[in-house]
């Protein structure tokens, strides 16, 4: 088994706005598959659960985007060393680089995992989670938990991947593995009546699955990307490299996703009624969302590539085509969600009042997207230069503070759902307005131009 050169999409010569497309659509339909399968999850106990267990499933959505974000920050270190090595043709940073990820997303996992299940009882009483539905969602949130080694192992083989300028097969293993999800749901929840426990199993088998299909492709490979066990160890050097990108990025992805644990508290505040609108609307928010971060990885993948191999007046031409097709792309999704999103909803629930608040949900979330997609776009252009501390202190600064100043003042005055979703576009206002600045100033495809070695 190897890999087909078509599979790798070349970033450096041709056309860059077609390349863009085939590099992006594949990471984008990986994103909105796997949320499709997480989606699944949420739809099976809805349906045949109850509302208090879709509750449950769904009020777990911010600790484990806490979790995944930390260690998805990282592999985007992997994802711009690598690049930066491919555009310079070093093969043996390379080889480095990927053994080196490798190793730090298995045990990473695993120390995560076991932290986790330590402080889950903490985490789900800190969210505020109704007492009806704390047992299930605790219940759900330690059994995800043990699947965190090899999830973290799937999202640092895709960053090897897209470093690699290969899409597909991510794509293509999140498909199988995403079928065996959605069959383990319904055979654990309908036909062996396990709940909450048995859609959380589901995805930990299916995760398994993904990781292990991309291990395989990996190994068995010959191009520059492949794994040998015997390698496996971690180069010092190469990863104070992929730390000094991926640490920032990390940081950044667990005070978001902090703030979200806060907003998820005052949701759970209005009862379960909103809980349970809010995790159906999230559930197809992110489908435009995907699209839209597709977009930023894009952009720091190729502009790690060309800035490795010199081209950086093609830097900037990838920045200006992301804005464009980010833009485009993520509007005719959000058009499409809200034109049907009250058949959509009632997929997951056929319950009026959640469906009316779960619209409430889609239209402020759509309306911050307006800012939302150049933020993700200009954070990826800075990080494929190496430069990861001011996106981050950026969306920190300008995303998570602004979420918790208005949750503990506006909120507390006026505590309706609305309120709390007003924050979303005037917190992605602000920040994309202060990336727009900074990238404005430091320019960095002149200013670094051959003077940093990432």
């Amino acid at each position: 088994m190897t890999l087909k050169k078509s599979h790798n999409v070349d970033m450096l010569n041709g056309n860059l706005i077609l390349n863009l497309i085939k590099f992006t659509l594949p990471l984008a339909f990986t994103g909105i598959l796997q949320q499709l399968f997480n989606a699944a999850d949420v739809a099976v106990v809805g349906q045949f659960a109850g509302k208090e267990a879709m509750a449950a499933v769904g009020s777990n959505s911010p600790v484990i985007g806490l979790l995944v974000g930390m260690f998805l920050g990282l592999s985007l270190g992997t994802n711009v060393v690598i690049a930066y090595s491919v555009g310079q043709n070093n093969v043996m940073r390379i080889q480095k680089a990927v053994h080196t990820s490798i190793v730090v997303s298995v045990f990473g996992g695993i120390v995560l995992a076991a932290l986790g299940e330590f402080l889950a009882q903490p985490v789900v009483s800190l969210m505020g989670v109704p007492e009806e539905v704390s047992e299930m969602a605790l219940l759900y949130l330690r059994i995800y938990l043990l699947g965190l080694p090899v999830i973290f192992l799937y999202n640092f083989e895709s960053a090897i991947f897209r470093s690699r300028g290969n899409t597909k097969l991510p794509l293509i293993s999140l498909i199988v593995s995403g079928i065996i999800n959605v069959l383990l749901n319904l055979a654990f929840v309908v036909i062996f009546d396990m709940g909450v426990a048995g859609v959380a199993w589901a995805t930990v088998i299916s995760n398994v699955v993904s990781s292990l299909l991309l291990l395989i492709f990996l190994v068995k490979t010959e191009d520059k990307i492949k794994v040998s066990f015997k390698n496996l160890c971690v180069d010092a050097s190469v990863l104070g490299k992929i730390l000094k990108v991926g640490v920032p990025s990390g940081i950044q992805s667990m005070v978001f996703s902090l703030s979200n644990i806060i907003i998820q508290s005052a949701i759970n505040s209005l009862g379960t009624t909103v809980m349970a609108a809010s995790s159906a609307a999230f559930n197809l928010e992110v489908f435009a969302f995907y699209i839209l971060n597709s977009y930023g990885q894009s952009c720091t993948t190729f502009v790690g590539q060309n800035f490795g191999a010199g081209k950086h007046e093609r830097c900037t031409k990838v920045l200006k085509d992301c804005l464009l097709l980010n833009f485009s792309s993520t509007a005719a999704m959000c058009t499409l969600i809200l034109i049907f999103g009250k058949y959509f909803l009632s997929i997951f629930n056929t319950d009026p009042d959640v469906i009316s608040v779960g619209m409430i949900r889609l239209e402020y979330i759509f309306f911050a997207y307006v800012f939302s997609f150049a933020q993700e776009v200009l954070s990826g252009y800075l990080r494929g230069f190496g430069i990861s501390t001011i996106p981050a202190v950026a969306s920190v600064i300008g995303i998570c503070g602004t979420r918790l100043i208005w949750i503990f003042t506006i909120f507390k005055r006026i505590p309706t759902f609305g309120v709390i979703m007003q924050v979303y576009p005037v917190s992605l206002g602000i920040t994309a307005l202060v990336m727009i600045a900074f990238t404005l100033i430091i320019r960095p495809s002149k200013r670094y131009a051959g003077k940093v070695d990432i």
